[in-house]
């Protein structure tokens, strides 16, 4: 399992239609293959900075499969235009969990 870490700054203001279009754009990766779940987290200091966390199964379901596909196109239009800066996304691998 890969967790996808995506730092999200939106524009000030647009932050409601940003958590709109969220709610639309969640239904587009829930079906790509590989997905496992998602996480959308607002930041409490800062109104318009989010981050989303993404479960894969495989780096590569995220990096070919997902963004690679038309579906990633329409998640694009959906979000990309709220982002200022574009979002800093990193990979990460489990190496210790607490039972």
């Amino acid at each position: 399992m890969i967790l996808e870490v995506a730092t999200l700054q939106v524009i000030s203001g647009e932050e409601q239609n940003f958590e709109n279009s969220f709610v639309q754009a969640s239904t587009i990766i829930s079906s790509m293959k590989g997905y496992i779940q998602h996480e959308l987290h607002k930041c409490m200091e800062e109104a318009n900075k989010y981050i989303l966390l993404v479960k894969w199964e495989t780096l590569t379901d995220h990096t070919v499969g997902f963004r690679e596909s038309a579906e990633y196109q329409e998640w694009k239009a959906l979000l990309h235009h709220f982002y200022d800066p574009f979002p800093t996304v990193e990979h990460y691998e489990l190496l210790h969990k607490n039972a």
